[in-house]
């Protein structure tokens, strides 16, 4: 059995996908981009290193609402997937992560990609494991 998961506090989906799928105490997540889920618009524009901070810290605060809609929290992500556009930015990334993960950091893989949605400079899935 599964269930779809909605945040209000995290960009409604911009195509034909869900926020987040739990099935079996599996939360599965799509990717967050930095829309403000208010305003709908990209935070941190630019291309720079600040940027990508400003962009990486919404991004995360997007995962974790859809996490929280799913009664989860960051702590119980087991894996995420960091897509970003420039590895140039990788410290400034990491660094801005790291706030948010602060003990016992779930896996994770980052990916540098040619393009993401709208343009943005980082995004971010994960896979959670709820009600553990």
């Amino acid at each position: 059995m599964r269930r779809i998961i909605r945040s209000d506090d995290a960009p409604a989906a911009i195509g034909p996908y869900s926020q987040a799928v739990l099935s079996d105490g599996w939360l599965w997540c799509s990717g967050q981009i930095a829309l403000d889920p208010a305003t709908g618009v990209i935070v941190g524009g630019g291309d720079g290193e600040h940027a990508a901070r400003a962009q990486t810290r919404q991004v995360l605060t997007n995962l974790r609402a859809v996490l929280r809609a799913a009664g989860a929290d960051l702590a119980d992500a087991v894996k995420c997937t960091v897509y970003v556009k420039d590895m140039d930015h990788f410290g400034a990334i990491n660094e801005e992560y790291a706030t948010f993960f602060t003990d016992d950091p779930p896996a994770r893989a980052t990916v540098e990609v040619s393009r993401l949605p709208k343009d943005v400079l980082v995004e971010v899935d994960c896979v959670a494991r709820v009600g553990e």
